[in-house]
């Protein structure tokens, strides 16, 4: 089995007194390793596909397994333990907590599981080093820039080292250059620290990067 793997999965939205259907019978077998893009018109569904396998958002039908575990399967506990141990998101808009500083915003997740604050604080500006912020330790959200602010988020994803990268148009809020360097940011990341990952994104050039570029049209999946 792939560590990924999506069967069947479908997802359907309530629109007044009818369902829109958004994922139809869906498949995905991403391997070990493998850096995934899927790219598709805006509003084609590559967020709902993301929340989706990342257990967000429940599904209508089908099933998401990740490194052996039926998450859809699982109950809400359960799926909720697991996404925040195995699965590290990345969103279009950084969703970083203005009140608190880059250190601290990265160490939210260690924080939030009751790691030791000196041990949260410790990964957290390990992880901001590696991504290019070590200048920028104390500084809250507002006083970073776009793509600075991404490279944090970037790190928080990550500090409670998971398995599966999800990354949504991660550079759709940036100018072309500093796209470019935040894609390459997450190539050298998903290669150092072993990741599996699936990057949604409307750019062609960056999704040609990846491994494998699929296109997600009609609820379903197809080569690029």
């Amino acid at each position: 089995m792939a560590f990924l793997d999506v069967r069947a999965l479908s997802k359907s939205y309530p629109v007044g007194d009818l369902r829109l259907s958004v994922l139809r019978d869906l498949e995905l077998a991403a391997d070990e390793g493998e850096m995934v893009a899927v790219v598709g018109a805006s509003g084609v569904g590559k967020s709902t596909l993301l929340h989706c396998v990342g257990g967000l958002d429940a599904i209508d039908g089908g099933s998401v397994t990740i490194a052996g575990t039926e998450l859809s399967a699982a109950g809400d506990e359960a799926r909720v333990a697991f996404r925040n141990r195995h699965v590290g998101f990345v969103f279009q808009f950084h969703h970083l907590l203005p009140e608190f500083s880059a250190v601290e915003n990265v160490a939210m997740p260690l924080r939030i599981a009751r790691a030791a604050r000196a041990e949260a604080h410790r990964r957290a500006e390990a992880l901001l080093r590696e991504v290019g912020l070590g200048e920028r330790l104390t500084h809250r959200p507002g006083m970073l820039s776009g793509g600075e602010q991404q490279r944090a988020a970037v790190a928080r994803a990550l500090v409670m080292q998971p398995a599966l990268l999800l990354a949504d148009e991660p550079t759709g809020d940036l100018d072309e250059q500093t796209g470019r360097e935040l894609h390459a940011l997450l190539r050298r990341l998903h290669e150092t620290r072993r990741l599996t990952s699936l990057i949604a994104t409307h750019n062609l050039q960056l999704a040609a990067a990846c491994d494998r570029v699929l296109r997600l049209e009609d609820g379903r999946l197809r080569p690029a």
